[in-house]
C-alpha cells in the first residue's frame, strides 16, 4: 500500500471535480483496507469507490481511501438460483453484464448505473421498476472502529426508497467489502412495464425477450437520455423523486392533470423530479460550467470546470423553484461532501 500526498480526485469521482486529497491510497483487499482504516498517523480518513453518487465541494484534509477490491463467484447454486459473492470494488454495470453472460437474471434493469458494487446497498440504488433489495441476500461490512467485519441482513440494512441502515445509523461507521447477491437461472421474473422499456422492446419487434433484450432496451434508453460521466462530469440521476401523501397528490394532480406519477401501495404517490424541473424550465439550462442535462432535467453536469459549490448552488435554485411552483420539496440523491 503505497500514500500519495496532495492528490487530485479528478478522475476518482464522476462528477469530475477537481478536488484534492491530502493523502491518498488504494486498497486491493480486505486485509489492505483494514490496515489502511488502522493507520495511526492519519486520524481522518474518508472512503472513496466509484465516486459516481457524490458531489464533493472542497479539499478533503484526510487519508481518501479508494476501495479496489474485486472478485465474483458463486457461493452456492440449485435447479434454480445461484448465491453470487461480489466484491466492492467491482463496477456495478460490469457484474451486469457478467450476470447476462451467465443467463443469471435479476439485475438487467440496473444495467449501466454508474458506480461500483460496495456502494450499492448504500443507496438501494434501483431503475426501471427494480431495487438492489429485489436480489439482495446479505453485505458484509468492516466496522471501522473495531476493524471487524460484520454481515447484515436484508432485513439489517433497512433498504427504503435510495435509503438503507448505512445512509442513516450505519453513516460513517462501516466499509461495505462484499455484496451476496440471489439471481435466476431460470424462469426470469422480467419486469417490463416500467418507464420505456416495453415500448423499446416493441420498437425492435421483440416479443418474447430475454434479459440479454431487457438490459439492452435499459441501455438503450439511459443512452439517450442520460450522459457518459467520461464525456461530461455528472453523477446520473441527482434528486430523488418525491414521494407524497394523498393530500399533497390529490392537490397537485387537480392543478396538474396531465403530470405523470406513479401509484403507490402504500397510497402514496411518486412524481418524477425530472418532470417538476423541467416544468421549471431549467432543462438544458447553463450557468457557467455547471448546467441541467439538454435530454434529463433530473441529471445536473459539470462541462469541464464547475466546481462542486457551483453545482451545490444550481441544485439549491432548482430545489426553491420546485417548491415555490409545486409546493414539492425534492431532494438530493448524491451525497454532498462538505
Amino acid at each position: 500500500m503505497v500514500i500519495k500526498e496532495n492528490i487530485s480526485l479528478k478522475e476518482y469521482n464522476t462528477f469530475g471535480i477537481d478536488a484534492k486529497a491530502s493523502y491518498f491510497c488504494e486498497v486491493t483487499s480486505v486485509e489492505e483496507l483494514k490496515e489502511a482504516v488502522a493507520l495511526p498517523n492519519y486520524p481522518n480518513k474518508f472512503i472513496i469507490s466509484g465516486g459516481s453518487n457524490m458531489l464533493i465541494t472542497t479539499n478533503i484534509n484526510a487519508l481518501v481511501i479508494h476501495i479496489a477490491i474485486k472478485g465474483i463467484s458463486i457461493s452456492k447454486e440449485d435447479s434454480a438460483n445461484v448465491w453470487l459473492n461480489v466484491m466492492a470494488g467491482e463496477n456495478w454495470h460490469n457484474l451486469v453484464l457478467w450476470s447476462l453472460d451467465h443467463n443469471y437474471g435479476g439485475l438487467e434493469n440496473m444495467s449501466l448505473i454508474p458506480g461500483n458494487t460496495g456502494t450499492a446497498p448504500i443507496q438501494n440504488i434501483g431503475a426501471y421498476g427494480v431495487e438492489l433489495k429485489d436480489s439482495f441476500v446479505s453485505c458484509n461490512a468492516l466496522h471501522i472502529k473495531s476493524g471487524e467485519i460484520h454481515s447484515f441482513t436484508k432485513e439489517e440494512c433497512k433498504f427504503g426508497y435510495r435509503d438503507s441502515f448505512f445512509k442513516n445509523e450505519g453513516k460513517g461507521k462501516y466499509i461495505i467489502t462484499s455484496v451476496v447477491l440471489k439471481l435466476t437461472k431460470k424462469d426470469h421474473n422480467l419486469k417490463v412495464s416500467y418507464g420505456a422499456i416495453k415500448t423499446e422492446l416493441q420498437k425492435n419487434n421483440i416479443t418474447k425477450p430475454t434479459i440479454k433484450d431487457v438490459s439492452d432496451a435499459v441501455i438503450a434508453i439511459r443512452k439517450s437520455k442520460l450522459p457518459n460521466p467520461a464525456e461530461i462530469g455528472n453523477s446520473g440521476s441527482f434528486f430523488k423523486n418525491p414521494i407524497v401523501d394523498k393530500l399533497i397528490f390529490d392537490n397537485f394532480n387537480q392543478n396538474n392533470p396531465d403530470a405523470p406519477f406513479y401509484a403507490l401501495p402504500d397510497n402514496t404517490y411518486k412524481i418524477p423530479a425530472g418532470w417538476l424541473i423541467e416544468q421549471c424550465g431549467f432543462k438544458g439550462k447553463r450557468y457557467g460550467d455547471a448546467g441541467v442535462h439538454k435530454n434529463q432535467a433530473l441529471v445536473l453536469v459539470n462541462y469541464g470546470n464547475a466546481t462542486g459549490n457551483e453545482i451545490l448552488e444550481l441544485s439549491k435554485k432548482i430545489q426553491n423553484s420546485v417548491l415555490e411552483k409545486f409546493n414539492i420539496q425534492i431532494e438530493a440523491e448524491v451525497n454532498i461532501i462538505k
